[in-house]
């Protein structure tokens, strides 16, 4: 990692109704920090997700990986399998996140970036939509922008949507997502020769790269993030 880190921690982060435990880990002089949206029955602990924010941190981006489920929550979806789809729980959990980030001291002046994957992503986008003013850039691998719905007309944040060259149902949907983002800077990134986990040797590190590169460039500059549009 070429940033030394200066905060590398477990924190609660309490709403309303869960209370929901992340990682958070700030670099040196960091210039932004990243809320990864988790999807599919994943969580914090997604060695992808986890390669991601490695690349990001070492980019001078803060990362913040929390479970948008509680455990109780993720003992009835590992049967149901329910909630990982439940679109509207997750953008709730992930705009409390966000707010969270704009109200924890070690966290409160920096810019906020989202990153979803999978489902993550849906609920990611909702979440930019009602939090204009506060949620400065998405990303998305391989991810569901379709399942944000009316929503996406509403998100106004620079988007960008990372699809495997081979994964062609969902390289169809977020083509058809990306019409419907009201997003003035939006870009579909497609990586050729990559599956939907992009487990093909040097993909996984493409996704990271364009990820670094996004957040670097449209979380740069931004000032204190404030709550609601």
């Amino acid at each position: 990692m070429s940033a030394a880190t200066i905060i590398d921690a477990e924190v609660q982060i309490e709403l309303d109704r869960a209370t929901l435990i992340g990682d958070l880990v700030i670099p040196e002089h960091a210039h932004g920090v990243v809320a990864f949206a988790h999807g599919s029955g994943s969580g914090r602990h997604s060695p992808r997700n986890r390669f991601v924010a490695g690349r990001l941190q070492a980019s001078g981006l803060a990362t913040l990986l929390a479970d948008l489920l509680t455990l109780q929550e993720e003992d009835v979806d590992r049967y149901s399998g329910h909630l990982r789809f439940d679109i509207g729980l997750l953008a709730d959990r992930v705009t409390g996140i966000s707010d969270w980030l704009c109200h924890d001291a070690r966290t409160s002046e920096l810019p906020i970036g989202c990153f979803g994957a999978s489902t993550g992503a849906g609920a990611a986008l909702v979440a930019a939509a009602r939090r204009k003013g506060s949620i400065h850039a998405v990303v998305s691998r391989g991810g569901r922008p379709d399942l944000a719905n009316e929503a996406l007309p509403a998100v106004r944040a620079p988007t960008l949507l990372i699809v495997g060259g081979d994964d062609r149902t969902v390289l169809r949907l977020n083509r058809d997502a990306l019409k419907q983002v009201g997003a003035t800077i939006k870009e579909l990134a497609v990586v050729p020769g990559a599956t939907h986990l992009f487990e093909e040797p040097g993909k996984l590190e493409e996704v990271a790269q364009l990820a670094a590169d996004w957040f670097s460039k449209h979380l740069e500059g931004h000032c204190h993030p404030s709550e609601g549009v």
